[in-house]
Order: structure tokens, then C-alpha cells, then sequence
């Protein structure tokens, strides 16, 4: 009986070692290759459990995720005026045909990455060679990072590979060129603000010499209103002495003297000396016409 029990454990083992080496699984982020006697028999691109032949058949699965070739320093490209700039750039690839992929750089991952680099770094040289300074860095790179993704995806789908984006981060002057165009751009802003300063000079000289023409233009204009106003109102004046004289020549002679008299008299310290019988003194002695006793 315990031998019977023996058999069937030994035989339920050798049933499990066989479904081990039949069966395999594929995930989703894989494809796999079935391999035969070291020639590829059938390709797996969907997800689940299949079959294999035991010691026939070999299995090698693919990490078909998006992965990235990144660089720890920017690449040295040269532009159509001979000045070189540093790019920091970036690839997004993936296994698009597993079996083109294995066929092209044997499945290794490393070898793709190689040829991919390759490829971008001759043509990202080949844009920037087109290209001024100013255009690589501001003007274009959008259109520089568009062809680039269509001309490496071109290539790459010879090996098997699909490249979902070429990204430029940075393109930077190199020390030597970044101070010249400094210099160059310090001497530019500083002609400019002489210039404008300049330009500010003359155009506030203008607005001085408007106002002072204005000025004076507002102050003879003011003189001669003045001297209108002043010359009706001594017109005016003087007709009214007349017609007051006119009515009542006494009176007015008497309101004259008065008026002499309050300027003459003004201040305590004033002296006059004059002879009594003089006309300064005529109201004294008597409202006019009055005759002495």
C-alpha cells in the first residue's frame, strides 16, 4: 500500500514537473518568442498561459514597456555659423515587432539603445548644421524635435523599435560662445539706451523751450489784457471825475483835497511846512464860499 502511495506521489510529481516545462505564462508588458531547436517558432504579443514542449521549446520574453535613452551630459553639435551648442536631450522608445527586434540586435536592449543614439546624434547634428544660433535656440525647436521624432522612428522600425518622442530640454551656449554673445549683447543694450537716452534728451529740450514759448506767450497775452483792462478802468475813472466835477465843481475840489490831504498826512511823522495862506489849507479855515466876519 505505501508503495502504491510512492508510485502515485512520483507520478503526480513528474505530471507537475511536465506542466512546469509546458506551460508559460505572458503578462501584458511582454511579448514573448518561442524558440525551437534555436529557431523562432511562434510570437506572443497577447496576454495568458500557453503551451510549450518540454525540452524542445525555450521561451525568452521582452520588456515591451516605454523606456527612455537619457544622457548625464549634453551633447556638442555645431551650427550653420560654426559655434557650438550643448543639447540635453532625451528619447522615449519601445519594442513595437519582437521578432524584428531579436532578429536586428539579437533582443539586447543595449545594442538598440546604441543604434537609436546613433541615429539621433547624426541627425540632430545634421538640423543643427542648417540652423543659425538663434534659430536652434528659440526660433525652431519645436520643428527640430518634430522631424527629429519621424526620421528616428523611420529608422528605428528597421530593428524593430518604436520611437514615441525625441525631446530637446535644453540647448545651451558653450562658456567661450556664451560670453561673447554677452558682450556682444551688453555693447547692443548699451547703444540702445544711449539712444534712447539721447532721443529723451532732444524731446525734453523741445518740451522746455514749447513751455517757456508758451509762457511767454501766456504772459504777454496776460500783459495785454491787463494793461486793456487797467486803461478802460482809468477811462472809465477819469470819466467819472469829469462828470462828478461837472456836477459839482466845489465838491469835488473839496473831496480833492481831502484825498490830498489823507496822503499827505498819512503818518504821524510827516512835516509840511507851508505859508497858512497857502491853498493846501483853504478848508481849514471854512467850508468853501463862506465869507469872514
Amino acid at each position: 500500500m505505501r508503495k502504491e502511495w510512492a508510485y502515485l506521489l512520483v507520478g503526480f510529481g513528474l505530471v507537475m514537473l511536465v506542466m512546469s516545462l509546458s506551460l508559460y505564462t505572458v503578462t501584458q508588458t511582454e511579448n514573448a518568442l518561442v524558440f525551437q531547436l534555436g529557431e523562432v517558432v511562434a510570437v506572443r504579443t497577447s496576454p495568458g498561459l500557453y503551451f510549450k514542449w518540454p525540452l524542445i521549446q525555450n521561451v525568452r520574453e521582452f520588456d515591451t514597456r516605454i523606456q527612455t535613452i537619457d544622457f548625464n551630459d549634453p551633447q556638442r553639435f555645431i551650427t550653420s555659423e560654426k559655434k557650438p551648442l550643448l543639447v540635453d536631450y532625451f528619447v522615449k522608445w519601445r519594442i513595437a515587432d519582437v521578432r524584428k527586434f531579436y532578429v536586428s540586435v539579437g533582443g539586447d536592449e543595449r545594442r538598440a539603445q546604441v543604434r537609436l543614439t546613433q541615429t539621433v546624434n547624426d541627425d540632430l547634428r545634421a538640423e543643427f548644421a542648417k540652423r543659425t544660433v538663434h534659430e536652434a535656440v528659440s526660433g525652431e525647436r519645436e520643428s527640430i524635435m518634430d522631424d527629429m521624432k519621424a526620421r528616428a522612428d523611420r529608422d528605428a522600425r528597421l530593428i524593430g523599435v518604436q520611437v514615441l518622442d525625441v525631446r530637446i530640454r535644453r540647448v545651451e551656449l558653450t562658456q567661450e560662445v556664451s560670453e561673447s554673445v554677452y558682450r556682444r549683447m551688453e555693447a547692443e543694450r548699451k547703444r540702445v539706451a544711449n539712444e534712447l537716452r539721447s532721443t529723451g534728451a532732444a524731446e525734453a529740450e523741445q518740451i522746455r523751450a514749447d513751455a517757456d514759448r508758451q509762457r511767454e506767450v501766456i504772459l504777454a497775452e496776460a500783459y495785454r489784457q491787463a494793461q486793456q483792462l487797467k486803461g478802460a478802468g482809468d477811462a472809465r475813472a477819469s470819466a467819472i471825475y469829469a462828470e462828478a466835477y461837472g456836477r459839482n465843481p466845489d465838491f469835488y475840489a473839496f473831496y480833492r483835497s481831502l484825498q490830498t490831504y489823507t496822503e499827505g498826512l498819512k503818518d504821524k511823522s510827516d512835516v509840511l511846512v507851508l505859508d497858512p495862506s497857502s491853498p493846501f489849507f483853504r478848508y481849514f479855515s471854512g467850508p468853501p464860499g463862506a465869507k469872514e466876519k
